[in-house]
């Protein structure tokens, strides 16, 4: 076997906890837009991309809102051969995953061998495709049920059709912790380069707007049923209800500073610091992601008062929002340091959701602009947070935290700079 080298010569195995993580490429596909570019406008126009469900009949159902994304043809995105092997989950990150590539200006082609992975974060699967299997089956018979099933459906299917499609063989994997999903990919992401590898394709996906899908979603808890989609998801508002369900994510390519640099590549900006926590078991202790944020501002060897924007979790739950906000005013002070929460455009993505955070993130270090949480929310007195709503806030920013809780327990924090 060839051994592995890096851009510099130094062996794949080699340990090298000095790399800078670097962001090179985006790609989004996400309620209010197909593409960064489309989806980052409506966000600062801000856009509301929640609405009654139309993939479905939802009428029977006690939520019937989502954020879907409108106008995705899959014969656009992904070749007709993949089409009956995949869910829509599948095509969506393919679609994103290639725009991420051709965003960094990066041809897998033209590296070593293993030097590119691919880390995903799913946390429902591919439910359209089972729920399309399962009724085959209880309606026609086994013989009607594809072979394809024995994988589509699996959380781990987006990184390997996506690993496939571009020929992706180095390190690679999938994250399962809910909303806290797409951070705990990029930190993944982040350990595999610090093993040598030059390039990670990272970030998450989710989408399960299907009878199937809704009903798991349903009996989870938490989301609204307020046919109202301006006042159905009000994150730290004393009217909050619950979430509104939604699909999508982001993808980000993921490299070695240094390797970047080398080939001419912009780098959109840097992921300084990485942690995760664990809640206790309910009713023994208190929530942990005050903790994670801790953790991550001491990985990036900064201080609370370097962060200069919060991309806060914004569950839509009193009890959970004011937890957020009490950890936000014990790290920064009562309103010290503002806080959006985009997501309230889109609705919660899954994993998909605290991705497309981190690449709001992103965009707003490189446009100097804090995006807007939905105009509707009002900050609830109980909550001392700065929250930017309606309109685009301009700022300095240098570095932003994103946070990000799972169902389960999972919290989840990352720090982004903006490029130097």
């Amino acid at each position: 076997m060839t051994a592995v080298t890096t851009a510099h010569g130094a062996p794949a195995g080699r340990h090298a906890f000095g790399v800078t993580a670097a962001v090179t490429g985006l790609g989004v596909v996400a309620p209010g837009g197909i593409g960064t570019r489309a989806w980052w406008d409506a966000t600062l126009r801000g856009q509301l991309a929640v609405a009654p469900v139309t993939r479905f009949d939802a009428s029977g159902y006690p939520a019937t809102l989502a954020g879907e994304v409108a106008g995705f043809v899959d014969e656009d995105h992904v070749p007709a051969k993949l089409l009956p092997q995949t869910d829509r989950v599948t095509r969506l990150s393919l679609a994103a995953a290639a725009e991420a590539l051709r965003d960094a200006r990066l041809d897998p082609r033209d590296l070593p061998d293993y030097a590119m992975g691919v880390v995903t974060a799913n946390a429902m699967g591919g439910f359209e495709f089972g729920q399309r299997e399962l009724q085959a089956l209880w309606s026609k018979g086994r013989r009607h049920v594809g072979a394809y099933q024995s994988f589509a459906w699996f959380y781990a299917a987006n990184s390997g059709q996506i690993s496939i499609r571009h020929g992706l063989r180095g390190p690679s994997g999938v994250v399962v912790s809910e909303q806290a999903g797409g951070l705990d990919a990029v930190a993944q992401a982040r350990r595999r380069l610090r093993t040598g590898v030059c390039a990670v394709l990272t970030g998450g996906f989710d989408s399960a707007l299907c009878p199937w899908g809704w009903t798991a979603q349903l009996a989870a808890g938490g989301m609204s049923t307020r046919g109202d989609a301006e006042r159905a998801y009000l994150p730290f508002d004393a009217d909050a209800s619950g979430h509104v369900p939604g699909e999508g994510g982001a993808l980000l390519v993921l490299e070695d500073a240094d390797v970047a640099r080398a080939r001419g590549a912009a780098v959109l900006g840097t992921v300084e610091g990485c942690a995760a926590t664990f809640d206790p078991a309910p009713g023994t202790g208190a929530p942990r992601l005050l903790a994670a944020a801790r953790l991550a501002l001491a990985d990036a060897r900064i201080d609370p008062a370097d962060v200069d924007v919060v991309f806060a979790d914004a569950a839509g739950e009193r009890d959970a929002d004011r937890a957020e906000a009490a950890a936000l005013a014990e790290l920064f002070g009562p309103y010290g340091v503002p806080v959006t929460a985009p997501k309230s455009l889109t609705g919660r993505l899954g994993s998909g959701g605290s991705a497309l955070d981190l690449a709001a993130a992103l965009c707003a270090l490189c446009d100097q602009v804090v995006p807007p949480t939905a105009g509707a929310v009002r900050v609830a007195d109980d909550c001392p947070v700065d929250l930017v709503t309606g309109a685009p806030r301009p700022a300095r920013l240098r570095h932003a935290l994103v946070l990000a809780r799972g169902r389960g327990g999972f919290n989840a924090a990352t720090v982004v700079r903006g490029a130097r």
